[in-house]
């Protein structure tokens, strides 16, 4: 049975790069190995379940190999295969094959057509190692796949401004997500003191001891996991993603927003459910959670234009019954209304371009008049309240801009002592500070060495705080990002175990794709202006270098293609667990050092082309 799982693991990595080998003139190869890949995982997937069933379905834990260990830390890949994985298998593959076969003729002769198919496949990558994960860190190995491939198709439309606006801002909420995962690995470290896999979490006395000793730390991983959950499912109070998430193409909106990635935050509940299912105040939570979101999107979406945005908001309210459902402890409901819901959405938003087709049919031949309902007895006062709130989105966006986003920006804009004329002094001699102070660290009385971690935490905050709201110069804000990680990296070393293999993990990817990165921006300087004030394009005629960079700002933020990803990981690892202030800037940092990079990338590569000459696109697709 091993080698099934596999199988099911080496197809789509194989085919993602040999799409990437196939010429883009060439769309029938592109998307035949598409759909034949997926088709062949589904078929497989089918055999395999007679044959799981038959052995009377087995729960199979596959520990690969460790990919970092010290002391008692251990970065390994595992591997997990019971029930829950086996219904996403399905639904997955049965769907991506449809989508694979639908988009070969729907997006034909477009532009980007080998791009679509190529982060198809990388998104069925990053969908089959997250269910097959048999623990937090291989999970979030997919979980970082997910978040770029979405971000890439959201910004599919690339040469129109709202789409990549759009992206950004769903990669915001998804970089939330992404923190909450590295916070639960964080405490999940200092609570079991090690890297729990998921087949050891369904030991119910195991559990059950250790949150005993420690049940807020165990209610702090809990809420760490529902936030992650919430985002990637689109929950309040981040449902207001979901709707401009539908800027990318339709065969996109289906397999992302409709039905495969959307239900990842449920299977995150679902695969760590023996952690939380007796910490009844989480469980009450949850529930209240699921219900408020059910409500709300179900109000909203019965006030929309766009049959998209109406199936966006169904299918969020569909979800929030299914973390209700979770929360009762009713896997197998929870399993169907997922399969049913994913099914749905796809359908529906596969035929969503001849939807006003079929309603002018109805009007002219079916036409049935309103029927009065149990709302028309309900004052108008309320009921236009309602009404009126929906319209707005209940203020969902602007809630998370003013509460989130402003703040942060307000305080870039107000340090002015990091303007352009001081900012590396103060940066620079931030950093030197800190290495003196490391070589003499055993001379420092110990009440201020324990105060040092959370002092430069806060100073690399600040640091990247100034390249996110950095509006002119591309350079000073790619350089201030490098300097936080050098920040966070100096903060951590006042820890004791920090060693310089450490460093050399976390800080080895940092330092090649920020020095490739700047090499490649003043290679664009030489030939066109770049700038942060508006997007440039440059994309357009410089479509190397665009792919170039891109992979720079995955390196700089911390993605799965350096060391630094492991790196990441081992930071959290040396925060102690009563060192919540340093835990908090620290994640902070990353959440906001990953928006920089892709706001960089955005700006200087994406959207309408800066030159008057080439055709200017619609704002929206």
């Amino acid at each position: 049975m091993e080698t099934f799982i596999h199988f099911f693991i080496i197809l789509p990595f194989l085919s993602f790069f040999a799409s990437l080998l196939i010429p883009k003139k060439n769309e029938q190869a592109l998307s035949a190995l598409a759909y034949t890949s997926v088709g062949l995982q589904f078929f497989t997937a089918i055999i395999f379940m007679v044959f799981w069933f038959i052995h009377r379905m087995p729960v199979i834990t596959l520990k690969e190999f460790s990919l970092y260990k010290a002391n008692n830390y251990d970065f390994f890949i595992d591997f997990y295969f019971d029930k829950i994985t086996l219904v996403y298998l399905i639904i997955g593959s049965m769907i991506t094959f449809v989508i694979t076969i639908y988009s070969r003729y729907y997006l034909h002769r477009e532009t980007g057509y080998k791009r679509f198919f190529n982060t198809i496949l990388f998104f069925y990558l990053g969908y089959n190692i997250i269910i097959f994960s048999g623990n937090l860190e291989t999970l979030f190995i997919g979980w970082e796949i997910l978040g770029l491939s979405s971000f890439l198709l959201i910004a599919f439309y690339r040469d129109r401004y709202l789409p990549v606006k759009n992206a950004v801002k769903v990669f915001s909420i998804y970089r939330v997500g992404d923190v909450g995962i590295i916070l639960a690995m964080w405490l999940s470290h200092h609570l079991w003191h090690e890297n729990i896999s998921f087949f050891k979490l369904n030991n119910s006395h195991l559990v059950h001891e250790h949150l005993m000793q420690n049940s807020l730390v165990g209610l702090s991983i809990s809420l760490m996991i529902y936030i992650s959950a919430a985002a990637k499912s689109a929950q309040l109070p981040f449902s207001s993603w979901l709707p401009r998430a539908m800027e990318g193409p339709t065969p996109s909106s289906a397999i992302f927003y409709g039905s495969l990635s959307v239900h990842i935050g449920a299977f995150l509940l679902l695969r760590t459910y023996p952690f939380w299912e007796f910490q009844t105040g989480f469980k009450i939570f949850l529930v209240l959670s699921g219900v408020l979101t059910a409500v709300v999107a179900t109000l909203i979406s019965r006030v929309q234009s766009s049959i998209k945005s109406q199936i966006a908001y169904a299918s969020i309210a569909q979800i929030g019954l299914i973390f209700i459902e979770i929360a009762l402890g009713l896997e197998e409901i929870a399993l169907i209304h997922i399969a049913g819901n994913a099914f749905l959405r796809t359908y529906q938003l596969l035929v969503s371009p001849s939807v006003v087709s079929y309603k002018i049919r109805e009007q002219f031949y079916e036409f049935v008049p309103r029927m009065k309902t149990i709302e028309d007895t309900w004052p108008k006062k309320f009921e236009y309240a309602l009404y009126i709130l929906s319209l707005k989105e209940w203020n969902l966006d602007s809630m998370l801009y003013s509460l989130l986003w402003n703040p942060l920006k307000k305080l870039g804009s107000g340090l002015k002592i990091l303007n352009f004329k001081y900012v590396f002094y103060f940066a620079g001699g931030t950093v030197l500070i800190g290495l003196i102070l490391l070589f003499f660290g055993d001379d420092i009385p110990a009440k201020y060495r324990h105060s040092l971690p959370v002092f430069f935490a806060v100073v690399g905050f600040l640091i990247v705080i100034k390249a996110f709201t950095e509006r002119d110069s591309v350079r000073k804000s790619w350089s201030l990002i490098a300097l936080n990680h050098l920040t966070i990296a100096i903060a951590i070393s006042f820890n004791e175990h920090f060693d310089y293999v450490h460093h050399v993990w976390y800080l080895s990817g940092i330092a090649v794709a920020y020095l490739l990165g700047m090499y490649l921006l003043n290679r664009l300087r030489r030939e066109e202006w770049v700038s942060l004030d508006q997007f440039y394009g440059h994309s357009y005629e410089h479509p190397k270098l665009a792919i170039l960079f891109l992979l720079c700002c995955l390196g700089l933020a911390g993605f799965p293609i350096t060391p630094s990803f492991i790196g990441e990981d081992l930071i959290f690892s040396h925060i102690h667990y009563n060192q919540i202030g340093l835990a908090f800037f620290i994640a902070l940092s990353l959440i906001i050092n990953g928006l920089a990079t892709i706001r960089i990338y955005a700006r200087v590569f994406l959207g309408p082309h800066i030159k008057t000459y080439h055709e200017v696109a619609k704002r929206s697709s």
